[in-house]
Parts: C-alpha cells; sequence; structure tokens
C-alpha cells in the first residue's frame, strides 16, 4: 500500500514507539481479523463479530476515503446496518492519511467501543496498520527544508535513478523496498539519514511486544492460491461491471482534486490511465487483477512475517459458517 511509517530520530525510539501505538490495555481488548485482498474477511468478520458483541475498525488504508466506494469493496449499507463499523469514510479523497493519524483515530475510536463494554474488531488487509497498531509507528526526525530542496536540485540535473542509487548507497534495504522513481519517499529515506547518520530501515525494525502482552486473537487467512487468484479476478469483472469507471471519473470532475494517496491506488491509478491516457478498458482490466494478485501475494509475506499473526488455513471451500465455527473453537 501507498503508506510507510517515518523513521525515528534520535529522540527515544522505544518512548515513540509506546507513543504511536494503542494503549496496552486497550489493546489488549482488541481483535484482528486479516488476510489477503478477496480472501472473505468482510463476511467472516460480519460473522464474528455479531457472535462477539463486536464493533468493526476497518483496517484499510483506501476505505478511509470517501466517495470511493466501488473500488474498494466497502461494506454495503446493509452490512454495516447488522454490525457498528468504525474508520469508514473518514477523509476527503483529496487529502492524505498518514498511518500515525490512522493508528490514533484506531486508539480514540477503540477506546470508546471499550469504555462502551463492546469488542474492537479490526478487519481489513493493509499490513501496515496491523504492524502499527501492534508495535507502534516511528515519528521520525522533523522535516529538513534545506536538505530536500537540495536533494531537489541536485536530481534535477541527473539521470532517473540518481536519488535511489545515492540511497542505495547509506540504506541498501530502504533503497530496495522503494521504486527508483518514488522522489518523495526517496528523499525523505536520504534525509532521515542526513540528520540522524543511521539508516531509515533500520530505525523502523519495531519489535513486537512479549507474548503475554499481546492480543489473543490475532489471526490471518491463508486461502490456496488458484483459489485467491480466481476470486480476485471475478472481484475486478465485478467492480467495472459496478460503476468503476464511473466512480473515477466522478472523482475526478470533483472540485478538489484527487490527493497523491487516492490516485495511487490499486484499481483507481489504472482506471485514471484509462480515463487520461487512453489505456484499453480491457487493458485497464487485466492490469487490475495482475497487479491485485501481486499485491495478495504481497500481503500473505507480510503476514507470515508478524509473529503475532496466526494463520488460518482455508481450502476455499468452506462456508462462512464453517469457517467462524473453526475460528471460534480454536480460539477457546
Amino acid at each position: 500500500m501507498p503508506d510507510e511509517p517515518q523513521a525515528a530520530g534520535p529522540v527515544g525510539p522505544m518512548r515513540t514507539y509506546f507513543a504511536m501505538m494503542l494503549a496496552i490495555d486497550v489493546l489488549s481488548h482488541c481483535r484482528f481479523l486479516t488476510g489477503p485482498t478477496a480472501c472473505g474477511k468482510t463476511l467472516l468478520g460480519l460473522r464474528l463479530a455479531e457472535t462477539w458483541g463486536a464493533e468493526i475498525v476497518s483496517m484499510d488504508s483506501m476505505a478511509l476515503y470517501r466517495g470511493m466506494d466501488v473500488g474498494t469493496a466497502k461494506p454495503t449499507a446493509e452490512q454495516r446496518a447488522r454490525v457498528r463499523h468504525h474508520l469508514l469514510d473518514v477523509v476527503g479523497p483529496h487529502e492524505n492519511f498518514s498511518v500515525a493519524e490512522y493508528v490514533a483515530a484506531a486508539g480514540a475510536v477503540c477506546g470508546d467501543v471499550v469504555a462502551r463494554g463492546k469488542v474492537p474488531l479490526f478487519v481489513g488487509g493493509t499490513g501496515l496498520y496491523l504492524r502499527s497498531l501492534l508495535r507502534g509507528v516511528f515519528q521520525g526526525p522533523a522535516a529538513d527544508r534545506e536538505f530536500r530542496q537540495r536533494m531537489e536540485a541536485e536530481a534535477a540535473g541527473q539521470p532517473p535513478d540518481y536519488l535511489h542509487r545515492l540511497l542505495r548507497e547509506c540504506d541498501p534495504l530502504s533503497a530496495k523496498k522503494l521504486h527508483p522513481h518514488d522522489r518523495r519517499r526517496l528523499i525523505r529515506a536520504l534525509e532521515v539519514f542526513h540528520v540522524t547518520g543511521r539508516p531509515l530501515s533500520e530505525q523502523q525494525q519495531q519489535p513486537p511486544l512479549p507474548p503475554e502482552r499481546r492480543p489473543r486473537f490475532v489471526v490471518w487467512l491463508d486461502p490456496p492460491r488458484d483459489w485467491l487468484h480466481a476470486r480476485i479476478n471475478r472481484r475486478v469483472n465485478e467492480m467495472f461491471a459496478a460503476g468503476l469507471v464511473d466512480e473515477v471519473r466522478r472523482l475526478l470532475r470533483a472540485e478538489l482534486p484527487l490527493g497523491r494517496t487516492a490516485r495511487q491506488g490499486l484499481g483507481y491509478k489504472e482506471v485514471i490511465e484509462h480515463l487520461e491516457l487512453g489505456v484499453s478498458l480491457e487493458e485497464t482490466i487485466e492490469r487490475i487483477q495482475t497487479r491485485t494478485r501481486q499485491f495478495a501475494k504481497r500481503q500473505c509475506t507480510w503476514f507470515r512475517h508478524l509473529e503475532e499473526c496466526r494463520p488460518i488455513a482455508m481450502s476455499g471451500a468452506e462456508s462462512v459458517e464453517q469457517l467462524a465455527e473453526r475460528i471460534l473453537r480454536e480460539s477457546d
């Protein structure tokens, strides 16, 4: 996803770490259901929430945006009537919303839910949000405007991969994660190293909480690849049938222009290219299907490497009821 946590400076990383995560006493009441896109989290989350008397907290970085409904597969009005949902339609599509802002908003929501005697159940597939909720977010040093301006000026007369080559020299791990043309994040990573003397990648290694202090229920759905790919292809076709192109066209015609995050959203970026650059509809659909399958693979890798997450293997043949009963039984 488009969001990434920023690195901490030399201001006491553990203090920043605990300041930017859910309060431990609230975190202990939370439950988490995640998994790759199109694996069935929404319906399963509803079933579990009804059983537990829980309220659902969205853990989807694009569902935060108003007016971006079809392409994000938001819960329907009927589903929201069944179970109360939070952190949907929070900001306009012209705005950006940082990971730190999400964690702060989630903390406020969960505090209220717990105070009312309910269970916060996080449902969604944004792995960065999940990690940040469980381990915290490093804020990083304040912006060094002079350094940024200098990097912009230097890069202007150099080959397109100039900033990426600079970052490879001081922080190869961050360089590996960033696209060679992602100028904003490349300069930020260089800035962090310039200000702190330590690589951004090193400072983003937040450790997990001790097992006894973690939430008891953090699971991710692990479906068969072929089954998931077929689901993704079908979902993308359904989104176009439901009016994804018209939705994007309305967003582009809005008074306020789409923000950077919204424009880069999976599905939205490709439809914008269709409308603005003339990419054929057939090719656009194929691009979204391919990139969504690739994204799902990255999601699964992310969840496998979060030791707090317990995998729930799926065959793809289970009904929602069967899967819910199994999870509830294993969670007792």
